[in-house]
């Protein structure tokens, strides 16, 4: 066991030295030589020697060829090698001999390079420094002339450009050393005259700003067909009139007597770059002491500065120039002009102002144009203020857009002043409609000549080919507010296409903005002048009636009104999402509500009547003869008759349904008057004289006071009371005491759902001597009054009988 353990061992280290690094391996043999089996262990590894020693033997055998053939390959690539470096060593040899004549000749021409850029040198150094001394002798010649705009310019190209490149010479130094002095001299003169410039456009700005909007208004006039390129020409053309004309607002402010500062010297031909000689002289007199080669912050910042200053005071609109148009021409005039001269500025010199001081100054200035115009228009409430100034603001829009300003904002602002427009259109109109409604007289309009007639019609399409037939004199079936309204109507739609004018707004968008106003005009303002003029007091029903006739014709014209916008707009009044009209509904509902008040004045009418009713209840029959009708009832019939005769001209179904009403109205009021709890006792002598009454009413009814109802339609309003006719069958010697209304304590299921509905009065009818009556009455929701029975028997005399 000890053997085999050691062999383990051994085999184990061996394993290990093979594996480990050599740095390592220290350890691994201190372990052997501290055993006692060191003999063993080496014989143990001179064996595992020689088995490598037997692998690597293998591994050279089966690689020895190859290294053989790696050999003979090397001697013959060293062969070819010393045949290649005898090859080179030839070549380099022939190109060293040819390249000796290539190498003196390149040092002939670098030679020849140097001389050459020795001579540009002294060009060049020449060139910079001979227009130094020639801008020099023509500031010198300028400063002598006075003329020092011209020699700002050439002061400061001198110091900027000529000198720089001149480099460090003498004469530049003494140049140097007199150009401070000259830019102050200078400098202090352009600041004088900028300031008097800056004071002369702010006194003219308002001048500037007429010229340039008129320009814009003659433009305006021109023909609408005008292409997109004749007004880009126009606009250019507008701004050189512009300029010139604010060269002749600014040439009496700006001229002084000296002859080097005069804005209209011809000697300052070279002052500014601009793009035609023709436009020189007018931007010369515009702003003298600007040109384009100033780059100085001191004037910029100071122009910039002042000019803003100036925005402020032009911007600040007057406390009342919402009162007169003149006060925002002036407002819009002196805006423009501003805005003209910068553009002005922009477009003549380079660097005093740039295209983003410009938009931003505008949009400064557009925010508060807007909330001005706003705070202001709001006081307005007269429509053709409104109007004008919409004008003027589209033209000051027009005249600032032809300068490049975006004026967009402008146009919306417009839109929503269209509401405040259509709001004082409605007030407008709401007086114009109750004074028409007032001074109508509600009568059909009488016409006696063909002249008239026309003349009617063509405020009014009437569409009534019997009538035209009619000989003259005739009458229009309605007042004279039919024809004034409509025209008022087309005057209200020509006012709000007026305002849509110019507002760059499509067919479309006009057509529906003109239906929209339409329709609150139709909805809210003519309809309550309709609703005021049914509804205030002392109306008649002969006014009522006129004006139910009067709707019926407007209501029919509404399609008129229609095909009307369509044609101002050349829009098809059938293009898909088009607003309609709600003319129709708005004279319907006005109709109704005439009718209903025919109903209500013609019932408040009979109650008049009925007022005057006196009953007898405990009148005694009369012995022969016949019963005379109520003084009241003939009165109430007669005026009827009157009534309804006026109800000829309304339609069929109106004038039935007035008729229907007054007839339950007053067959309800008799039965009021017949169930009323303090009537407690009725003589045979008074329901014979209701019985006489209801039969007048039913003779009315009977002659059809209004055509149209079918057989005795009109005779049910009375059915119930013809019920009080069963009386009479009754023995006369019958003797009426008194009427006993109570009503029952105990009741059946039957009868409570009966209760729902209506009531139950229980009638004892008592007779002194052995017969009584008891009569049970039913009275439902429409007041129904019938006779049930007659009980004639002694047994049930003073007793109540529960039906």
């Amino acid at each position: 066991m000890a053997s085999v353990e050691t062999a383990a061992e051994h085999e184990r280290i061996l394993r290990e030295i093979e594996s480990t690094d050599t740095n390592c391996i220290g350890p691994t043999l201190r372990s052997v030589y501290d055993g006692q089996e060191h003999g063993l262990f080496m014989e143990k590894l001179d064996a595992r020697i020689r088995n490598h020693d037997r692998e690597i033997e293998k591994m050279c055998n089966h690689h020895f060829q190859g290294f053989v053939d790696s050999i003979t390959e090397l001697l013959k690539v060293r062969g070819e090698a010393q045949k290649l470096k005898s090859q080179v060593i030839d070549t380099n040899r022939r190109l060293q001999d040819d390249g000796k004549d290539l190498t003196s000749s390149m040092e002939e021409l670098q030679q020849c390079r140097v001389q050459q850029r020795n001579i540009a040198t002294t060009i060049d150094k020449l060139t910079h420094c001979l227009p130094v001394l020639e801008m020099y002798s023509r500031l010198q010649e300028q400063m002598r002339a006075k003329r020092y705009y011209p020699a700002l310019r050439t002061l400061e190209q001198l110091e900027q450009t000529c000198l720089p490149r001149a480099g460090q010479y003498r004469f530049c130094s003494i140049m140097a050393e007199n150009i401070p002095k000259l830019r102050i001299q200078i400098r202090d003169t352009a600041m004088t005259q900028l300031r008097d410039f800056l004071e002369s456009i702010r006194k003219h700005s308002d001048k500037i700003g007429e010229t340039a909007i008129k320009q814009a208004q003659l433009q305006r006039s021109l023909d609408s067909s005008v292409s997109t390129q004749p007004r880009v020409l126009m606009g250019r053309r507008g701004r050189k009139e512009a300029a010139a004309a604010m060269a002749a607002a600014l040439g009496a402010g700006t001229d002084s007597g000296g002859q080097g500062g005069s804005p209209l010297s011809e000697q300052d031909s070279g002052i500014l770059d601009v793009e035609d000689e023709e436009e020189d002289d007018d931007v010369r007199k515009l702003h003298p002491s600007i040109h384009p080669s100033i780059r100085f912050d001191l004037y910029f910042n100071y122009y910039r500065k002042q000019r803003r200053k100036q925005a402020r005071l032009v911007l600040q609109p007057h406390s009342n120039m919402h009162e007169t148009l003149e006060g925002y021409r002036r407002y819009f005039n002196q805006i423009v002009g501003f805005f003209v001269v910068e553009d002005h500025v922009l477009h003549t010199t380079q660097g005093l102002v740039n295209r983003a001081y410009v938009e931003e100054l505008w949009e400064l200035a557009l925010s508060k144009i807007i909330a001005a115009l706003r705070t202001h228009s709001s006081y307005c409430d007269n429509p053709d203020l409104v109007l004008d100034l919409k004008n003027l603001i589209v033209l000051f829009a027009d005249t600032l857009q032809g300068y490049g300003f975006p004026v967009s904002q402008l146009f919306d602002m417009l839109l929503e002043m269209r509401e405040q427009y259509g709001e004082i259109l409605l007030k407008r109109w709401n007086i114009t409609f109750r004074q028409v409604l007032d001074q109508d007289n509600y009568s059909p309009i009488p016409v006696s000549t063909e002249q008239e007639f026309k003349h009617y019609t063509s405020q009014f399409p009437l569409q009534d080919p019997e009538l035209e037939k009619l000989p003259f004199p005739k009458k229009l079936p309605f007042s004279e507010f039919v024809p004034k309204v409509y025209c008022q109507l087309k005057e209200f739609i020509y006012a709000c296409l007026k305002y849509s004018e110019d507002l760059h707004l499509s067919s479309t968008e006009v057509d529906d903005m003109i239906r929209k106003s339409t329709n609150l005009l139709l909805t809210r303002t003519l309809s309550h002048c309709l609703q005021y003029a049914i509804k205030k007091k002392n109306v008649g029903l002969a006014e009522l009636v006129q004006v139910i006739i009067n709707t019926t014709h407007l209501e029919q014209s509404c399609h008129f009104l229609e095909e009307f916008i369509s044609n101002i707009t050349n829009v098809p009044p059938d293009t898909a999402n088009a607003t309609k009209l709600y003319g129709t509904s708005t004279f319907k509902d006005a109709r109704h509500a005439a009718e209903a008040e025919i109903y209500t004045s013609l019932n408040a009418k009979i109650d008049q009547f009925l007022q005057l009713a006196d009953y007898d209840w405990m009148a005694a029959v009369q012995g022969g003869g016949t019963l005379d009708t109520s003084d009241y009832l003939i009165d109430l019939i007669a005026f009827l008759k009157s009534t309804f005769s006026v109800f000829t001209n309304l339609p069929g179904k109106v004038a039935q349904t007035a008729c229907m009403s007054a007839c339950k109205h007053i067959s309800t009021s008799l039965m009021q008057l017949l169930l009323d709890p303090e009537v407690r006792q009725i003589s045979m002598g008074a329901l014979h004289q209701i019985h006489t009454d209801v039969k007048e009413c039913e003779s009315f009814a009977r002659a059809g006071p209004v055509a149209g109802f079918q057989g005795d339609t009109l005779l049910l309003a009375f059915s119930d009371l013809r019920q009080v006719g069963l009386f009479q069958e009754v023995d006369p010697s019958l003797r009426w005491e008194r009427l006993v209304l109570g009503s029952w304590e105990k009741r059946s299921r039957t009868s409570r759902r009966r209760d729902r509905t209506g009531r139950l009065r229980c009638v004892l009818l008592e007779n002194t001597g052995c017969w009584a009556v008891c009569v049970c009455v039913c009275v439902c929701a429409r007041a129904v009054f019938r006779l049930f029975f007659f009980l004639r028997k002694k047994r049930l005399a003073g007793k109540c009988v529960r039906a």
